[in-house]
């Protein structure tokens, strides 16, 4: 069941993104309405679907991994059957931390975090080049991340514009 969206759901759903602990108090005095509607609100909103779920933001460096790759793999075979093969053995890969099948040469993109460029280099040979189907893989190294916002950007004026998210109510 999809919800119609109104600009106090858009304003929730942006709120929450930047957001996720935020209490209930606060995002209703955002959004502009009281508690306990606020609060059905957001239920509904996740019965729908439109919020997946909750989560920390983890500082990969300060838990030991400092490296992130991403890995473009092309396969032997693009029938369904291997396309659904390989995300179910990416799918059990704790360093693959995105998967996402694409359009043209590359097959998959994965997004992979490692310890150092030793480990990562331990787990494309002994994993990804060798799991079946696998022909290629192409591996960049990320420097830095200038920009990593979580989500997408939520219009909250009517117009499909973002308004910039995090601050107070407009």
């Amino acid at each position: 069941m999809r919800v119609k969206l109104d600009r106090i759901d858009q304003r929730i759903l942006r709120d929450l993104q930047a957001n996720g602990r935020m209490t209930n108090v606060e995002l209703a005095r955002r959004a502009g309405i009281s508690a306990p509607p606020c609060l059905r609100r957001v239920r509904a909103l996740e019965e729908a679907g439109y919020i997946r779920g909750y989560h920390a933001d983890l500082e990969a460096k300060a838990l030991g991994f400092n490296v992130t790759v991403f890995a473009q793999v092309g396969l032997a075979s693009q029938a369904e059957p291997d396309l659904e093969a390989f995300e179910r053995l990416v799918g059990q890969w704790p360093e693959v931390r995105e998967c996402h099948m694409l359009a043209g040469e590359t097959d998959f993109l994965l997004r992979i975090v490692a310890a150092d460029w030793d480990a990562y280099q331990q787990f494309l040979t002994t994993r990804l080049t060798a799991a079946p189907n696998v022909s290629h893989v192409k591996s960049a190294l990320s420097i830095r991340t200038s920009k990593s916002d979580p989500g997408v950007p939520i219009p909250v004026d009517g117009n499909g514009e973002d308004d910039g998210g995090g601050g107070s109510p407009a």
